[in-house]
């Protein structure tokens, strides 16, 4: 399969401080890929190299196989959308036109932009203007721009860690229909459970080195242990190791009719990264 994103060996140092180190990873053409770690973990830092917004200190980063360092070309621009910490809207301007403008610098259809609002759950404010947005309809408004031209590859930086539940679902739909479409989605989040729901592979970022990489769900199954938890319908908890004695206690407690519910104990990816970093993802 292509690789869209390739990095081997990056490090990247601002004056005596170490944000990244021998840091490398490929994301796959198509792929959710997502890139998890606390604030302060490099994540940030990472996607700024990625589209020549910062240059690395060493190692190489290619995108759709040439340097980073020349995503500025505007052949290169069209192809990638990005969300990042920076708006960069016009504040005295509404939604409709910040939209409109973008339009223009894309070469995108204006019947674009209803398809875009409705992916964000943004529809019934285009007409208000920038400046008496909430921080949460703003980071909405810079996700609506970044879909708008339809991107092969989009780089996403917390996009829902302003949004509540009801709108990071509308979020995750937008997600899904672009990735259906053919768009490679780069994203950094702390949120574990999002990365569980949207990514096929994740990496586990801490101190700026990269500690774990793979699918979430082969990640859960590696780390788990061999029990099952077993509730009982008196209210009580049974820990059944697997294997023949623990089948033969589940035989003999479900043909009593005393099981409610059996569940594997398979680690969230939260609790993964604590195992391997001894960091909590705050």
């Amino acid at each position: 399969m292509e690789n869209i994103i390739e990095v081997a060996g990056l490090a990247k140092m601002f004056a005596n401080q170490t944000a990244l180190k021998d840091v490398s990873f490929n994301v796959r053409k198509g792929e959710t890929f997502g890139f998890l770690g606390p604030s302060g973990s490099g994540k940030t830092t990472t996607i700024k190299i990625l589209t020549a917004q910062l240059a690395q200190t060493d190692g190489d980063a290619y995108v759709f196989g040439v340097s980073a360092s020349k995503l500025k070309e505007a052949r290169y621009r069209k192809k990638i959308g990005v969300l990042t910490d920076n708006s960069g809207l016009y504040e005295r301007l509404t939604v409709l036109d910040n939209l409109k403008l973008y339009c223009g610098l894309y070469d995108v259809n204006e019947s674009r932009i209803d398809e875009v609002l409705e992916m964000v759950n943004l529809k019934d404010n285009k007409k208000k203007v920038v400046s008496k947005l909430s921080k949460g309809m703003l980071q909405r408004v810079t996700l609506a721009r970044a879909f708008l031209h339809k991107p092969e590859l989009l780089f996403l930086d917390e996009p829902t860690s302003a949004l509540d539940p009801v709108n990071s679902r509308h979020i995750y739909k937008g997600l899904e229909q672009l990735k259906e479409n053919g768009t490679t989605i780069f994203l950094t989040t702390h949120d574990m459970n999002e990365a569980e729901l949207l990514c096929d592979r994740v990496a586990f970022l801490n101190n700026g080195k990269i500690q774990l990489i793979g699918p979430p769900r082969e990640l859960r199954k590696k780390y788990a242990d061999d029990t099952l938890t077993v509730e009982l319908a008196d209210g009580k908890i049974e820990i059944l190791h697997k294997g023949e004695k623990g089948a033969q206690t589940m035989y003999q407690l479900m043909s009593e009719n005393k099981v409610i519910s059996v569940h594997s104990n398979e680690p969230t990816l939260g609790d993964i990264f604590v195992e391997i970093t001894g960091r909590k993802l705050s």
